[in-house]
């Protein structure tokens, strides 16, 4: 990862500044019959600098009373040079500029962009600056100058009630007009809460948002279904099938299965025709419906979200041995943590397209997998305010910040530990747990009416485990008296008409080549599918043939996607432009889980009940949170995916 984002976490840790930062202030008493305007025009100000700084006058003035004043010393009028070039345009540095290079790059000499921008004499360049590209052989004072380097901020307005375009328009020194362009989602209204645009224009790499979410007519939530309606078929019973395998198969209890086929009572036969539930409607009853999240900010005040990751900067500074440089390339747990700070930059930033009413603090959880400074974090910052925490890391540490938060009920989003833990009602894991991974499998295989068989190796016990104690109608494929497969036994098992999914768990090279083979040389007669629980690297290897792979359509569930689609692709070109490197799967899990909390924050409901409402798909991770019996939320969020003949990885239905 890059030092700039190293340098960028230090900077924001150690100060503990929110990301919507605020500038040193200094005070003003508000004389009787003074207006908003007149004193942002005596300081130099906007009239959103200082309302963001004192919200509450957004309601009016009271004579006497104090307000925090932002510092605009080093954008003053007379900071700049007599005359500088018309029509000036600006340019925002980013990491790994130069001087040279942005000469170079608009065709100006040093010495013109100096005089544009004086303070790079003292100060130097540095990431984050603005500065004054002059155009040559036309000037202009430099109040004209300093409008042009002000209009590149942006500043917004957060509709308040009776507020009409009009007021705001008047209130700011623009036309409705003007609004209404930088707004056009207010044309035919002006919803109350809505964030809009008053001044400056959206950085570009926050846009990609607007194609990752939803597409515009999919901006409004959808209603939930109350009830999936039960919709039923016929199923004819296959051999060794009993009422137990079917109730099963089903999601039905025995005698619910027999109260829908009274003829069951006298036992099961084949041949018969039974009434069942049409491809597990029954089963799928209480699944949550994937659904994009409004965009329509609800009423209310500012959220608060925090993070807290372990960047470890007092450890890394204290290094005597390893420079930064060498530290980044060494430790794999700092860029891991890195990564997934540029993918929550990323997601912070489209809240800001999308006007959401959020602020963020960013902390140094300073932690190991043994202790942390969490406590500490949350007792001197007031984190009790906080409306959602992501983080820390490790789940011991996510269990001490949920505790202390535990009374306010304040959420507490675990992103990467998959331990299950001690339950807190207000922790909400992100990351399923491997029963929840392998329960998703099996539910996905009898819900497309599947004849399940296992080819498992013995020295996979926990595998052997999990199937005879969750996934009890599965039977086990023999082995010969050597430890081989029994190919016997595995055709012995196969069913006609129905998809026969083969699960094979082993590394054994012999026993996959055995288990690949019989089910290739059954194509012929039946429908196979070869399925893993887990990653299989003897797979990968030269000695099993990956065209016999995509013949069988190796499937396997998985928390995480490889998404191919055109919005993963902008968010992928927008991350490289950003920070020069493709995005990792922590990076895009950082943008996933930041950007899924902050749209559920701003739902007209708490966070709890858009998670008890609705399931979401993000750039490459789902979020469908169930609540535990024992206390707290797990994420039952898994894709199904496989190989297709095409050899390419797909997205099973």
């Amino acid at each position: 990862m890059m030092k700039y984002f190293f340098s960028i976490c230090i900077t924001i840790v150690l100060m503990t500044n929110t990301v919507f930062a605020q500038e040193k202030a200094i005070t003003h008493k508000v004389e009787k019959g003074e207006t908003i305007v007149q004193i942002a025009l005596k300081y130099n100000v906007t009239p959103f600098d200082i309302y963001q700084l004192n919200p509450d006058v957004q309601n009016g003035l009271k004579p006497n009373s104090v307000l925090l004043i932002p510092s605009k010393s080093t954008n003053k009028v007379t900071s700049l040079p007599a005359k500088v070039n018309a029509k000036a345009i600006t340019h925002l540095v980013t990491p790994k500029e130069t001087l040279y290079g942005i000469e170079k790059q608009y065709g100006i000499s040093d010495d013109e962009l100096k005089k544009a921008n004086p303070f790079l004499e003292n100060d130097g360049l540095k990431i984050g600056q603005t500065l004054v590209i002059p155009v040559k052989n036309k000037t202009v004072n430099t109040a004209v100058a300093a409008v042009a380097v002000a209009q590149e901020k942006v500043i917004y307005h957060d509709v308040l009630p009776k507020e009409t375009k009009y007021s705001i328009s008047r209130k700011y020194g623009i036309t409705i007009a003007e609004l209404e362009k930088r707004n056009p989602e207010i044309v035919t209204g002006l919803p109350i809460g809505y964030r809009l645009i008053i001044k400056g224009s959206v950085p570009k790499a926050a846009k990609v948002l607007e194609q990752l979410e939803v597409k515009k007519e999919d901006a409004i939530q959808k209603p939930l279904k109350e009830k999936t309606e039960i919709v039923y078929t016929t199923y004819e019973v296959q051999p060794k099938e009993t009422l137990y395998s079917l109730s099963k198969t089903f999601g039905l209890t025995q005698e619910e299965f027999i109260a829908l086929n009274p003829e069951l009572k006298d036992g099961v036969e084949i041949g018969m025709i039974l009434k069942v539930p049409s491809k597990m409607s029954a089963l799928q009853e209480d699944k949550k419906e994937y659904t994009a999240l409004s965009k329509k900010i609800s009423l209310g005040k500012r959220k608060k979200m925090v993070l807290l990751l372990p960047f470890n900067i007092a450890r890394v500074e204290g290094d005597t041995i390893n420079s930064t440089s060498n530290r980044l390339k060494k430790d794999k747990f700092l860029n891991m943590t890195l990564d997934f700070y540029a993918g929550a930059l990323m997601a912070i930033d489209s809240a800001k397209v999308l006007g959401l009413p959020i602020d963020v603090e960013i902390y140094d959880s300073e932690e190991t997998k043994n202790g942390s400074n969490v406590a500490a974090i949350i007792r001197n910052n007031n984190l009790s305010t906080a409306n959602a925490l992501i983080g820390p890391f490790y789940q011991s540490n996510a269990e001490t910040a949920a505790q202390l938060l535990s009374e306010r009920n304040i959420p507490v989003i675990s992103p990467l530990s998959k331990d299950v833990g001690n339950p807190f009602n207000n922790l909400y894991q992100t990351i399923p747990a491997n029963e929840v991974i392998k329960n998703a499998m099996f539910d996905y295989m009898r819900a497309h009416n599947g004849n399940i068989m296992a080819v498992v190796d013995r020295k996979k016990e926990s595998i052997v485990k999990y199937i005879k104690e969750y996934q009890k109608d599965v039977p086990f494929v023999a082995f010969k008296e050597n430890g081989s497969v029994s190919t016997e036994s595995l055709k012995s098992m196969l069913v006609k008409d129905r998809m026969n999914y083969v699960v094979m768990e082993t590394g054994n090279t012999w026993m996959i080549k055995t288990t690949i083979s019989a089910m290739v040389s059954s194509m012929s007669g039946y429908q196979v599918q070869l399925v893993i629980l887990e990653s299989n690297e003897t797979l990968d290897t030269d000695e099993i043939k990956f065209l016999n792979l995509t013949k069988l359509k190796l499937m396997y569930p998985s928390v995480t996607r490889d998404n191919d689609s055109a919005e993963a692709a902008i968010f992928d070109k927008e991350f490289r432009k950003i920070n020069n490197i493709y995005p990792s799967d922590f990076a895009t899990r950082g943008f996933d889980v930041t950007f899924d909390t902050m749209m559920r924050l701003v739902q007209d409901k708490t966070f709890e009940e858009t998670v008890n409402a609705a399931a979401t798909k993000q750039v490459e991770n789902k979020f469908e949170y169930y609540k535990k019996p024992d206390g707290g939320y797990t994420n039952k969020g898994v894709f199904i995916m496989y190989y297709d003949t095409d050899l390419t990885l797909k997205e099973a239905n």
